[in-house]
């Protein structure tokens, strides 16, 4: 069993995955890990592993049928001892909490995870004087990772796509153009909103609001608000019964935007970090 199959039977047991997404592609596209930890049986099956790229946080799985057996601690404190400070737990379950807590380690972030189950039509679409929003053409590309890495400058994740993750992320089986809504003044492309639609094994089709990126000169004037409405209505004209996103804990301003759109707390991932 491959870490990636391991990772596939956690999110069955678990209902969240135990990698996030640039871990996942990491995984795929074999990148050199920072950290690679791997516990096998006898018979040479990964029963536990840790993993992180880059100056990314570690995250760690262990088989569900393998738990509460010491080994996430065991390879907890390998980490802890080789230096390493930052850890995610998506969906902060429980185990994960009580694993933290046992090594003395403290919250020190809160990637929020809100979803929308639509029960009419989503929020009517705003209009704003001097902009157009249209769908992705193959020339916006490099304008939009333009507008991201200005608009996630401080974001650990986000704001590190450059052009070689967008062109990864739109080879993916989910991607669709049409899904793709840009933000254009004078020519110039001021924001966007990428949405995405998988067909999952435990709920059938889910949408997500996967980034709404707005350059800084453009903020404030409610684009954030047209550009996740004109997403949304793309949503629920395919179909999709439920939306997710996810936002900072202390992004204010966003999740004002969003509550107002009818999302509501579901899940939270935390990163965990030495005192």
């Amino acid at each position: 069993m491959s870490i990636l199959e391991l990772a596939e039977r956690a999110t069955r047991a678990d209902g969240v995955a135990p990698f996030n997404e640039a871990a996942l592609f990491a995984l795929r596209d074999g990148a050199r890990a920072r950290v690679l930890v791997q516990q096998s049986d006898r018979d040479g099956a990964i029963v536990a592993a840790a993993y992180a790229t880059g100056d990314a946080p570690v995250e760690i799985v262990v088989d569900p049928e393998r738990r509460r057996a010491g080994i996430g601690r065991r390879i907890l404190d390998e980490l802890l001892a080789d230096g390493e400070d930052r850890f995610w737990a998506h969906g902060n379950l429980p185990a994960a909490q009580a694993l933290a807590a046992s090594a003395g380690l403290v919250v020190g972030r809160e990637l929020l995870v809100l979803r929308l189950v639509f029960d009419g039509p989503p929020a009517p679409e705003r209009t704003i004087e001097g902009v157009t929003l249209r769908t992705y053409r193959d020339e916006d590309a490099d304008a939009i990772v333009r507008v991201n890495a200005r608009a996630f400058a401080h974001h650990p994740e986000q704001g590190a796509m450059d052009r070689a993750d967008l062109d990864r992320r739109m080879a993916s089986d989910w991607f669709d153009p049409d899904g793709l809504f840009v933000a254009e003044r004078d020519g110039r492309v001021i924001g966007f909103h990428w949405t995405k639609i998988e067909d999952t094994p435990e709920e059938g089709p889910v949408g997500e609001v996967y980034v709404v990126g707005i350059d800084p000169d453009a903020q404030g004037g409610g684009l954030g608000t047209a550009l996740t409405a004109r997403g949304l209505r793309h949503m629920y004209e395919r179909g999709i019964p439920v939306v997710d996103l996810y936002v900072e804990g202390d992004n204010a301003p966003a999740l004002k935007v969003y509550r107002n759109l009818g999302f509501q707390d579901w899940k939270i991932d935390t990163l965990y970090k030495t005192p």
